[in-house]
């Protein structure tokens, strides 16, 4: 069995046409989570005058927040995209000041990236408004809604790549 099969027979077998509506009614939540706010976190980023992989990879490399530059490598492969993309991408934000890139000190053909002052300011910026727009959609929930979502959430919490994905955005978030 190819490894999707079998990770849907582990799954209870839940058909093409299943995940397609599941992944649609999850698309339309985060469009409604996004713009609960009256936009706050479309307009941080147009005020950042990023380009979206440009801010995407600004909060990557925030995100990587265990004190060590992040490899160029890490940034594109946590994107999804190509080296050369993820190279552009750092290279609009070395010209904005927002990182800097140094070669490696035990590998001379790995570039590491780093934030600086002004790059912790945008992207503080950029998740703060993130954070606002959903602290607003989830405001508006009733208490059956927000135990529903609750449930669904801390089922997903035990999902390793997501618990820690979560304790590093609870950590940006209590600075």
């Amino acid at each position: 069995m190819e490894p999707t099969a079998t990770k849907k027979a582990e799954q209870g077998g839940a058909s093409a046409a299943e995940d397609r509506e599941l992944a649609l009614r999850l698309g339309t939540l985060m469009m409604c989570t996004m713009g609960s706010d009256g936009g706050g976190a479309i307009r941080a980023i147009d005020e950042s005058g990023l380009s979206f992989v440009q801010m995407k990879a600004l909060v990557t490399v925030a995100g990587d927040d265990d004190g060590e530059p992040s490899a160029i490598n890490f940034v594109a492969e946590r994107l999804g995209i190509s080296l050369p993309s993820a190279s552009r991408a750092v290279d609009g934000l070395v010209k904005k000041g927002l990182v800097t890139r140094i070669e490696d000190i035990s590998d001379r053909r790995v570039r590491r990236v780093s934030l600086t002052p002004d790059g912790r300011e945008v992207s503080d910026r950029l998740i703060a408004a993130r954070l606002e727009g959903l602290e607003s959609f989830v405001a508006d929930l009733n208490p059956a809604e927000r135990r529903k979502l609750d449930a669904a959430l801390e089922l997903l919490l035990e999902r390793p790549e997501i618990a820690k994905t979560y304790e590093l955005q609870a950590r940006r978030a209590s600075k």
